[in-house]
């Protein structure tokens, strides 16, 4: 069994960056950007009732206040600060949520912050504080072996392991980093591939060739790649193919 997740929202105004729409028919949960990487209130609203129409549990995709780097760009943003950013944005999109008949079932912290909560305790703590200060209960998402994920099981959050597909793996088990050739995989086969591999064995080769244990819930697929809707429908369909039960975790 495994649960499905897509960034979505991830537009501004009149740009869109993701085919909200149709990926939704796909996925099982929504990783939905809440402003400060990508969209704006319309957006939020829309992509809530979309999720809510279709039974795709919604998530709060928080990450750095970086609109103009899309949040890759790393920032040392004090703890205090930004536990409370990070809040507010998973009550922004409670708002929407709720509206829409739904809630926000879930939280991810949305690129360079998901890359740095991976082994910055001070800043994986001040995301988790963000979550307990919006609700306690709120399951994160995060990779395996994390800081991130430590410090949150030990407040008491529910933890959910992912994985990528798409994204190379260095032998230590965190994402080779986008500047690096090779960190982004595009080969369609590839990725389905992968895929199966992750949810039925729980390992993927790494950026060497050695194949290494992810033990993951769920399952990313980036919206935001050429094809992402027909790769999306092929990978959910070669999973199901395989026996294994597309679910979501929350």
């Amino acid at each position: 069994m495994i649960d499905l997740n897509a960034d979505l929202g991830e537009g501004f105004g009149r740009w869109q960056l993701t085919d909200d729409e149709r990926l939704l028919s796909v996925v099982t949960s929504a990783n939905v950007a809440c402003g400060f990487h990508a969209g704006d209130a319309a957006t939020m609203r829309r992509v809530c009732e979309l999720a809510a129409e279709r039974g795709v549990r919604i998530g709060a995709q928080v990450s750095y206040r970086d609109l103009a780097g899309f949040g890759r760009r790393s920032m040392d943003v004090p703890p205090d600060e930004l536990a409370a950013e990070v809040a507010y944005q998973i009550g922004a999109l409670e708002v929407f949520a709720r509206a829409a008949g739904s809630r926000v079932a879930y939280v991810k912290p949305h690129g360079a912050l998901y890359n740095r909560v991976v082994h910055d305790e001070r800043q994986a703590q001040a995301v988790v504080d963000g979550v307990l200060l919006a609700d306690a209960t709120l399951p994160v998402l995060g990779l395996p072996g994390s800081r991130f994920l430590e410090v949150a099981g030990k407040a008491g959050l529910p933890v959910v392991t992912e994985a990528f597909a798409d994204r190379a793996y260095t032998e230590e088990g965190t994402l080779v980093p986008r500047g690096r050739d090779g960190a982004v995989i595009t080969d369609p086969d590839t990725v389905v591939v992968r895929s199966v591999g992750l949810a039925r064995s729980g390992t993927v080769a790494a950026h060497s060739g050695r194949e290494i244990p992810v033990r993951a819930r769920s399952l990313c697929l980036h919206g935001d790649t050429p094809g992402a809707v027909d790769l999306a429908r092929r990978v959910r369909a070669e999973l199901e193919a395989s026996g294994v039960r597309v679910e979501a975790f929350a």
